[in-house]
């Protein structure tokens, strides 16, 4: 097996998501120096930290965190363009198991009962093949054992990038995305936590909290691979 992936990595070497440099065998996604300088937040299961106190006064919220800082051209940054724009789905899932096992010795999981991706229009969907979001929950679970509930929140509306838009516009640009989609009666009386790639004011995630807060004594967290603060 060893001669085989050394023979692979000579054909269609694996670089590192954050400098590019050739992977070691042992290495996954990002290199041992990369992985050793990602900007972690250390936010972990800690109560009414920075990141909760940004959804105080718009849901009830259990708990949020993120684990890593972003800052544009960044080593997060190239890890995020991987993850959403090449094709890198197991990028995806890899950083999902990363962001689990920094947080689950916390505690940050417990009574969790559902993870659910926050959701991609189907135009947008269909352009990139797949929801880094829901792969990135995927990752989590497969650390966790939590299951990933996909398909009761459905977004309605391809709003436009909130790349260079202000808090404001970001606000009134995530209004209405979403809507409950199927029985969701599964997550009555359930701790449900969002999954997203990155946290920017938090719009696109209080909308999805205001839609699912329709339904009867849910409990609502948010995990974020990413935080722009």
């Amino acid at each position: 097996m060893r001669i085989l992936t050394d023979i692979r990595d000579f054909f269609f070497p694996r670089l590192c998501m954050a400098c590019g440099k050739k992977l070691l065998v042992s290495e996954q996604v990002l290199c041992c120096d990369c992985l050793s300088q990602l900007p972690f937040t250390h936010l972990g299961n800690t109560p009414g930290n920075e990141m909760e106190k940004i959804f105080w006064g718009r849901f009830p919220i259990v708990r949020a965190s993120s684990l890593l800082w972003y800052s544009r051209g960044g080593k997060v940054a190239h890890i995020l363009a991987g993850m959403k724009y090449y094709g890198r789905r197991q990028v995806c899932r890899h950083m999902g198991e990363v962001l689990a096992l920094e947080l689950q010795s916390s505690g940050f999981f417990a009574g969790v009962d559902y993870l659910l991706p926050v959701p991609l229009h189907p135009d947008r969907l269909r352009t990139r093949g797949y929801n880094q979001s829901l792969l990135l929950a995927e990752g989590i679970s497969r650390v966790t054992g939590i299951p990933v509930c996909d398909g009761v929140l459905r977004r309605v509306r391809n709003n436009q990038t909130q790349t260079h838009k202000s808090a404001w516009e970001r606000q009134e640009n995530a209004s209405h995305l979403f809507q409950l989609a199927g029985d969701t009666r599964v997550l009555e009386r359930k701790h449900v936590m969002l999954v997203d790639d990155v946290l920017t004011t938090g719009a696109t995630l209080t909308s999805c909290a205001e839609v699912l807060s329709e339904i009867k004594e849910i409990h609502l967290s948010i995990v974020t691979l990413a935080w722009t603060r």
